[in-house]
Formats: C-alpha cells, structure tokens, sequence
C-alpha cells in the first residue's frame, strides 16, 4: 500500500484529487507508488536510450502490483564537457543530481525509486541519493554502446581515439582529414563509452554494491536483454517494497568492500576513489575508512579482467560475453563478502549461486585468483612527501617498465597551460608534468586530466614520460599518472610548491610519490607561496566553499558551517 494512504483524511483526498488529475484510477493511487528517477536527455550519449528503458520499468511495475511516476533529473557529459570552461561543472553535478532525487523522494512520500542513469558523476549521485532517502532502490543502467573500427593498436577504437588522433596529427603522423573519418565511425551506438573509465566502472561497482539485478551492469545499450533486465528490475523493486528491503540494507560497509575488492580485480576508473568515500559520507562512515580500505586491498586483491583502456583488444561488449561482473565476482568469491543483501532480494551467494552465463568462457580477458593479469591491484593510494593526505594512480592502466619513473618536473597551473605546451611540442622525454590547481577548490570541480594524457599519447611520449595533478583522470587514461593529490595547491599542498627542473619519482609498486627537495627548502618556499582564489558566482562559488579534498570524496560538507 501507497505511504500517502497513511496521511490524514483531508489531506489523503487530496492527495487523490491531484494524483486523479493525471488520469491515476483509485486502485492506481493504492498500490505502492514507485518513483523513476530519469536521467534522459538529448546531450549525454550514455543516457539517449533511457526513454526507451524508462518503458520497460514501468511495464515491470506494474505487473509487479504498483503504479510508476517518473520524473527527470540532470545528467552531464564529461566528454562534451572535454576541453572548455564545462567541465568545471562536472564532479559538482554529482551533488545537484543527489539532492534533486532526494528532494523528489521525500517531497512525495515515494515508496520505492528506480534510477535509470550510465554515466560519470550521474551514477554515483543516484546511489548518494538512495543512501540518503533509505527507502527501496534499484538501479538500471542504459548499457554501453559498442566498439568502433580498428585504430592504431586497438583491435576497436572508441570516442578517446579522436583525442590520441590529434596528438598524431601534431607529431606528423596522419592528416586532418584522418581524424575527421575517424570522428564519424568511432562511437557508433547511443550507450556510456566503449572503455572501462568513470561511466561503465560506476555502473560495475553499483552491480557489486547489490543496488542492480545480477548482470546489469554491461549489457550494451543496444541489446535486447537491455529491456528484459529493465522489466525486471521494475518488477522487482515492488517486492523490495513489500519486504522493506531499503538502500541503507544493501549499502553497507560490507557492500562497499565489495565494490572496492571488485575495483581492484577489473582495474577500474581512478575516480571510483571519490565517489566510494562520498558515498560512505552519507551513510555515516568515516571517508578515512574508506581510503584505508582501497589501499589494504590494493595489496589483496589482484588484477583478473582486462579491458580497454588497460586492454588493447577487448571492450566493454567483450567484458559483458566474457561474464561480466558475475564472472568476476565469482572468480575472486573468497575475498568478498557472500552474505550481504541485494537489490535482487537475496543474498550476494545466492544470486552467484544461481547466475546463467549465455556465452562461451573468454580465459584470456577474465582470469582467476592464481592466475591473475597482475598482482597489483587495478588502483592504488600513493602516499610521500608530494602528496601527504594520499593520491591516486591505476597500475592497471601502465605499463610495467613505468611503475616507477623518475623525472624533471614541468608545472603548469591549470589544463589550458598544459595544453598549450603540448601544443607547441615544449614536453619532452623525462618530463614529469605538473598540473596544479585543478582540485576540488582550485578548479573548482576537480577537471579531469584527459586530454594532455591522450595529446602525450598521440605524440608518442606516453611511455617516456608521466603526469602528476591534484586534478583526476578519465578511466580511459593510460600511461604514467598521479591525480588526486591531496592536499590541493589551492589549499597550500606540497605540489603547489613544485618548481621547474624538481626530481620527481613515482613508485607505483610501493605506492609512493616523493618531491626530492628537502623539507628545509619546501618550508622556505611555502613561506613564499601565494595564492588568490578565482573569482566565482552561482553554484560554482558555493561548491568551491564547501567542497571537501579529493581524500574526503570532493563532497560538500555542510557540517562544517556549524562548527
């Protein structure tokens, strides 16, 4: 029964009466109200199918015995956002997106939401929003789109192989009119992007949380089985109602290390690293707690799927036939927790207990414990004198031979400086560049790193040089990086003291970042630093007042204005 059907008599009618002026009969407003909190739009190709999806939940709600009333929510794309002042809005949308659906929830007295999102920042707000209602959640991803044509090493090529096209260009190597060809053909389906970055590794990780049915998470967008999963999960969400099976039951701090335990075995986006900590924010859990565990289980849990960007042959569409998420989780059974509960109303045991795989065993993308693609896990926490409050790296994404590199620093503060250097061919071998100032604060909004890593590909300096920012990366970056340094420059952090020609190394092995300049010289020059803050208005200027550093989740932490 409908949580408006507990309201007083005067209000109850009505309630009636509005629910009535859209067509809902008396048996509609009766049954459980379910919630579909719909991320489509027309901008963001992760999201373009969601209308279609939309359809098939709702047919599963009502079969499953209650009534369905959906609603929007915004939905951003890092990749359209690539480049230019937007991208400055992206991790911030994460909040916006979260306390759009929470208002939506609580406003209406919701018995239960379906979330219908694919992307970066849009995945992990859905689940932020969950956690904070506490009322039965599902979520149901739109899938990814399908690989491109071949290019350059990959055996498919996907919407980042126009940025590493660019690079070639400027190094000589093929003309416009290639990159121009290549535009047309590299994402051919609506869908979250073709690699493992932020959008497919979210979705994976919302799968090893328990907040999707077994085997949602890479079902491509295009697929069939996309809509039969969508039905179901509509169906299902009904019975988590009727068992009081609530988000704050499936999200635990068990839950959680799962998803990380399953991060690690698939190397996925560095970026999982904020929102998992924003995440535990709003259950209540110690963000510290969070950190500590993604770095003792970068130590446990070895790499045992291998897909683009860290594969050059297999993308998502091969993740998906290979097992997906199921496959994996089933492979490293004995480092999760088997007992939790999950969206699908069982336990996690009993839902690999019980998985159907349709296609055949791929051994070569997906292997087990004792014969993993590596031993270090796909993230890890880097800690030294460079970065004091952690960072960030994806040994899974670089190669052996740079695990650790040693290099002169070359600063820059801000993207845009980077990218001009890069521009006129001023990075060279040996370099460790620097980009500075592009935190939570500084940014603000923490941008993503993505194009000087793809520009540094395309000019064939990837292998011979490395990245350092107190920015992020896209989960498609290869090659040598560092993001997340915290604290921030803005914040007065050690890299805001970095100064051309400085030794930096980078020890992905051991996990440290070290700034060779003695303590002596870094209090000098701290002493001399300075920094004005950028001139912000609207939302920006109040997330860049409230935002807490990367190590926190970059969440906005308005505990502190009560201090």
């Amino acid at each position: 029964m409908s949580k408006i059907n507990n309201d007083s008599a005067i209000d109850k009618m009505f309630h009636k009466t509005l629910w009535s002026g859209m067509g809902m009969s008396d048996d509609d407003i009766k049954r459980p109200i379910i919630g579909i909190a719909n991320s489509f739009n027309e901008i963001v190709p992760g999201h373009y199918n969601l209308r279609q999806v939309a359809d098939f939940v709702k047919k599963g709600i009502y079969r499953g015995g209650g009534s369905a009333v959906e609603f929007g929510t915004i939905a951003c794309c890092d990749g359209i956002a690539q480049g230019h002042s937007g991208m400055y809005y992206i991790l911030p949308s994460r909040e916006i997106v979260a306390d759009s659906i929470e208002v939506m929830i609580r406003a209406h007295k919701l018995d239960g939401i379906v979330l219908l999102g694919s992307c970066d920042k849009i995945v992990p707000g859905m689940l932020m929003a969950a956690a904070r209602a506490n009322i039965p959640a599902i979520f149901v991803p739109g899938g990814p789109m399908l690989g491109g044509p071949a290019f350059g090493a990959k055996a498919k090529a996907d919407g980042t192989a126009v940025t590493e096209a660019v690079g070639m260009m400027q190094a000589g190597k093929i003309t416009k009119q290639d990159v121009d060809n290549l535009a047309h053909v590299v994402s051919p389906t609506c869908g979250s992007c073709a690699f493992y970055g932020t959008a497919n590794t979210m979705c994976c990780l919302a799968e090893a949380l328990g907040m999707t049915l077994p085997g949602s998470a890479l079902i491509p967008a295009v697929y069939s089985e996309r809509f039969r999963n969508a039905q179901e999960s509509g169906e299902r969400i009904v019975d988590l109602v009727r068992k009081n099976i609530t988000a704050r039951k499936v999200i635990t701090f068990e839950s959680i290390q799962n998803a990380i335990a399953v991060c690690m075995a698939t190397g996925g986006s560095t970026n999982a690293v904020l929102h998992l900590p924003a995440l535990a924010y709003e259950l209540g859990i110690d963000t510290d707690k969070i950190m500590e565990e993604f770095d003792r289980q970068s130590d446990l849990v070895p790499l045992v799927a291998r897909v683009n960007p860290a594969s050059l042959e297999y993308d998502m569409e091969d993740f998906y036939k290979a097992g997906g998420i199921p496959k994996v989780m089933i492979n490293i059974s004995e480092k999760l927790n088997l007992d939790v509960m999950t969206a699908s109303g069982k336990t996690l045991k009993e839902n690999l207990d019980t998985y159907t795989f349709c296609y055949p065993e791929n051994n070569d993308l997906m292997r087990t414990l004792d014969n993993p693609h590596s031993t270090l896990g796909g993230v890890a926490i880097m800690r030294g004198n460079l970065a004091p409050d952690t960072a960030v790296s994806k040994p899974a994404a670089i190669a052996e031979e740079l695990r650790i590199f040693t290099g002169k620093a070359i600063c820059f503060d801000s993207e845009e400086e980077c990218t001009k250097a890069l521009e006129e061919l001023r990075i060279k071998p040996g370099h460790v560049v620097v980009i500075r100032y592009e935190g939570p604060k500084g940014g603000p909004g923490m941008r993503e790193m993505y194009s000087p890593m793809k520009m540094l590909y395309g000019q064939g300096l990837a292998k011979s040089t490395a990245l350092v920012t107190d920015g992020r990366f896209s989960g498609t970056n290869n090659g040598c990086f560092v993001g997340h340094v915290s604290p921030e420059a803005a914040m007065g952090g050690p890299i805001a003291l970095v100064k051309d020609g400085d030794e930096i190394t980078i020890d992905v092995i051991n996990k440290k970042l070290t700034l060779h300049v003695s303590d002596e010289e870094l209090a000098k020059r701290k002493a001399e630093w300075k920094y004005t803050p950028k001139e912000l208005e609207g939302y920006l200027a109040r997330y860049a007042a409230l935002a807490r550093s990367a190590d926190k989740g970059g969440v906005l932490d308005f505990k502190q204005l009560l201090k």
